[in-house]
C-alpha cells in the first residue's frame, strides 16, 4: 500500500481506539500498539512511541468533557499521578534495554489480563461505609452525578491503590499502552469508588503518565512524526466522541467485544513472535 492508504487505515484504527479508550478508561494505546505491530508490521518500539502520543491525545480529548460533567476526581487523580509518573519513567528506562521479543510477550500477557479484568462485574455505585482516614485527610472523597441525582462516595485503601498505581506506571512506560485497565482496577476494586468515576479519572491520569515516558522514547528516537501524526489525528476525535457517549452508555456488550479483540490480538502477536506466520 502507498503512504496515503497506510495513513488512512492508521487513522481509522486510531479513531476506533480513541473512542473505545475514552469510553472505557483503558486508553487507546491498548489497541494502537498491537494494531500497528500485528496489522501494519511496525517495529514495537516505534509503535509504543506513537501510542504514547495517542494516549496523551486521548486524555486531552476526554478529560475536559468529564471534568465539565463533574465525573472526574481531580484531587485523587493528581495524588495518584505521583505514583504512576515515577513508575512510567522507570518502565520507559527499562524498555530501552529489553528485547523486542520480550516486549511483545509481555504485551500479549497484559492484553490477556486486561481482557480478563474487563469482564469482571463492576458495581456502578458500590456500598461505602467508613472512608480511609488518609483519604479524609487528603480530601480525596467526592461526589458524582447519577440518574438519581448527585451522590457522594468515599475512597478506601489509599496506600494499596498508590502501590497499584506504581505498577500501572511501570507497565505504561514499558509498553506504551496507558495501563488504563490497571488504573481502573485499582480505583474500582481496591479503592472502591464508582466505576464511572474510576473510568473518567483514569482518562485524566493516563495523559500525564504517558507524557512522563514519552520524553524517554523521544530522546531514543522512537517517536516517528509520520506514524504519530495519523494516530493522533484519529484518536483525538474518537476520544471526544467516546467521552460524549460515556454518561448514558451501557458497556456490557462493549466489554465482551473489546475483550475478544484483545484476546485475538494477543494470540496473533504471540504466534508471530514464536515463529508462526499463518495468522
Amino acid at each position: 500500500m502507498n503512504i496515503l492508504e497506510f495513513s488512512l487505515l492508521v487513522w481509522l484504527g486510531s479513531f476506533t481506539a480513541g473512542f473505545v479508550g475514552a469510553l472505557t478508561g483503558l486508553g487507546g494505546g491498548v489497541v494502537i500498539v498491537p494494531l500497528l505491530t500485528s496489522v501494519f508490521s511496525v517495529d514495537i518500539r516505534y509503535a509504543i512511541g506513537a501510542s504514547l502520543v495517542s494516549v496523551i491525545a486521548t486524555s486531552a480529548g476526554a478529560a475536559s468533557t468529564y471534568i465539565k460533567k463533574g465525573l472526574t476526581n481531580l484531587r485523587l487523580g493528581m495524588f495518584l499521578e505521583v505514583a504512576t509518573t515515577i513508575g512510567a519513567i522507570v518502565g520507559a528506562l527499562i524498555a530501552t534495554f529489553v528485547t523486542v521479543k520480550a516486549l511483545t510477550i509481555v504485551l500479549a500477557i497484559v492484553l490477556l489480563y486486561s481482557a480478563y479484568l474487563f469482564q469482571q462485574p463492576k458495581l456502578e455505585n458500590p456500598e461505602n461505609d467508613t472512608a480511609d482516614p488518609l483519604a479524609h485527610y487528603l480530601q480525596l472523597n467526592g461526589t458524582h452525578p447519577t440518574a438519581e441525582g448527585v451522590m457522594s462516595y468515599q475512597v478506601h485503601a489509599v496506600p494499596g491503590g498508590f502501590v497499584m498505581m506504581c505498577v500501572a506506571g511501570v507497565i505504561s512506560g514499558l509498553l506504551g499502552i496507558g495501563s488504563g485497565a490497571f488504573k481502573v482496577l485499582a480505583m474500582d476494586q481496591i479503592m472502591r469508588i464508582p466505576f464511572k468515576v474510576s473510568t473518567t479519572t483514569s482518562n485524566f491520569m493516563i495523559g500525564v503518565t504517558a507524557a512522563a515516558s514519552a520524553g524517554v522514547y523521544l530522546a531514543r528516537g522512537y517517536i516517528d512524526p509520520g506514524l504519530s501524526m495519523p494516530v493522533m489525528l484519529g484518536i483525538l476525535p474518537g476520544a471526544f466522541l467516546g467521552a460524549r457517549f460515556l454518561i448514558g452508555a451501557k458497556t456490557q456488550i462493549l466489554r465482551i467485544i473489546f475483550s475478544l479483540v484483545l484476546v485475538l490480538m494477543a494470540a496473533k502477536m504471540v504466534y508471530q513472535t514464536l515463529g508462526g506466520g499463518l495468522l
